[in-house]
């Protein structure tokens, strides 16, 4: 296969290195049209169109294995509505609690932060002592 773009073009037209591309292909999210006479990766249209699927993806938070679940349904005759729900529903609790668990490292560093604005510059550091507590 002469026709269709290259590794370097792909990747060109999509924001991302060759080696993403790669690692898109071993993780079954992207696949080539075929190989020209000295066997390089040769992707069609449909090619840039998926891996412009994949980064708005990614960018909404959804991991790649949730991607690969997504893009099995969309290659499918019919996408599963209640499906896709489902992996979206997934991620979303995911999303909840990582800005529950953040909001928790955030106050702990507020805290920190205060301790080290109101020690006085010759004292040990309060911080440092706070961190060998159990409620730290």
């Amino acid at each position: 296969m002469s026709d269709g773009i290259t590794i370097g073009e792909l990747a060109k037209r999509g924001g991302v290195a060759d080696s993403t591309l790669r690692y898109y292909e071993r993780m079954g999210l992207l696949r080539p049209e075929g190989r020209t006479d000295a066997n390089y990766r040769v992707y069609g249209p449909e090619s840039v169109e998926r891996l412009r699927f994949i980064r708005t993806a990614k960018a909404s938070g959804l991991s790649l294995e949730d991607i690969r679940t997504l893009l099995e349904f969309r290659d499918g005759a019919v996408a599963p509505c209640a499906e896709v729900k489902t992996v979206i529903e997934s991620r979303l609790e995911h999303v909840k609690r990582q800005i529950k668990d953040l909001r928790t490292v955030e106050q702990a560093l507020e805290k920190f932060h205060t301790a080290c604005e109101t020690a006085s510059g010759g004292q040990e550091c309060p911080v440092l002592d706070e961190f060998g507590h159990d409620d730290a």
